[in-house]
């Protein structure tokens, strides 16, 4: 459908997506401000490995270092994928420290190959496997659909561009909910609607008989086990749980 897609590493995507060589990507915040490419940001996509939560470049150190604050960092080492940030970070602080590119597996270079690090982080377990402290949080980052200038200008690119962040964020809106229908006696309506956590007002559609009306709403997934039960007793019937892949508003 005139959409052709690569497969690029995250730090990559922004400086491609500026030169032109790429129309749009996917990556985050984070490296759109450590690359500093000049490119538009069309949609926030809040999500991140593991988690629907931004993600945390964190300054951490040693369990048993004496640094306690970015001032203790002065001249000191500290090692990083995110060179850029990390600089501007502790110019903020008017620290002056050295910051060196790390290739990987960052979390294990303090305390003989550095003093500290600025590392990525979701849920912190990582960091806790290696007996890291954080001592400060340089930036909280997440996921953005960004374009390229030209692109974003173009009529036609742009009508694409709108539709396909339009989709991903009713991917997103979709996860974890659920739609349910099912079958409920006129005189049992109130009672079914009163114990619907609904999305939106649920929609109540007449049958052929007269006397019965189809329930038909999104909920959270979570709430699934203990509602249905209680629909039941109300007197719902014919109660069906349905995947959700988008919600568009």
């Amino acid at each position: 459908d005139e959409i052709e897609c690569l497969l690029i590493r995250a730090q990559e995507m922004a400086r491609y997506v500026e030169q032109g060589i790429l129309d749009a990507g996917i990556t985050g915040h984070d490296w759109v401000l450590e690359t500093q490419a000049d490119v538009v940001e069309v949609c926030e996509l809040i999500f991140s490995k593991v988690s629907r939560r931004p993600v945390r470049w964190v300054l951490c150190v040693p369990e048993d270092s004496p640094v306690q604050s970015v001032k203790d960092l002065q001249g000191k080492r500290i090692a990083t994928e995110a060179v850029g940030l990390t600089k501007a970070f502790l110019a903020r602080h008017e620290v002056e420290a050295t910051v060196e590119f790390s290739w990987g597996a960052t979390e294990v270079k303090p305390p003989k190959l550095a003093d500290a690090i600025v590392e990525v982080t979701e849920t912190g377990s990582s960091l806790r496997a290696n007996n890291l402290r954080i001592v400060d949080e340089v930036l909280q980052s997440t996921t953005r659909f960004i374009a390229n200038k030209r692109a974003f200008a173009d009529p036609w690119k742009r009508t694409k561009l709108d539709n396909i962040s339009l989709m991903l964020q009713s991917c997103l809106a979709a996860e974890g909910k659920v739609g349910l229908m099912m079958n409920v006696e006129r005189t049992r309506l109130d009672e079914i609607l009163s114990l619907l956590p609904a999305l939106q007002t649920p929609t109540v559609a007449a049958l052929s008989d007269a006397d019965w009306v189809d329930v038909n709403t999104i909920v959270e997934e979570r709430f699934v086990r203990s509602i249905v039960p209680r629909l039941k007793e109300a007197g719902a019937r014919g109660i069906v749980e349905y995947p959700i892949n988008k919600i568009i508003d």
